[in-house]
């Protein structure tokens, strides 16, 4: 995201606020929807235990849960550990 530009355009509305520290793209996890920032993201890694928490900026279809499901699972496969998906606000790290 660091290159990414307009910045208007991938960084749409409260993107802008909670995905971008100052105005410059940073090292923040994003959820990206179509190549637009759609969300933000925290994973909390207890034990075997991965809580990933996401901070949708809308609504997400059916569909689309389904997808940031299978994206949670190849998380918890990638760091070998138990991935739990919680959807919410974002609360720790560069987002908060």
């Amino acid at each position: 995201m660091v290159g990414s530009h307009p910045r208007e355009v991938v960084f749409p509305g409260r993107a802008f606020e909670r995905a971008l520290s100052g105005g410059q793209a940073g090292n923040f996890p994003v959820l990206l929807v179509d190549g637009v920032v759609a969300g933000v993201w925290h994973q909390k890694r207890s034990g075997r235990r991965i809580v990933v928490t996401v901070e949708p900026f809308g609504t997400l279809s059916k569909a689309r849960l389904a997808e940031l499901d299978q994206q949670v699972a190849r998380v918890g496969e990638f760091l070998e550990g138990r991935p739990e998906l919680t959807i919410g606000t974002v609360a720790v790290g560069g987002h908060a």
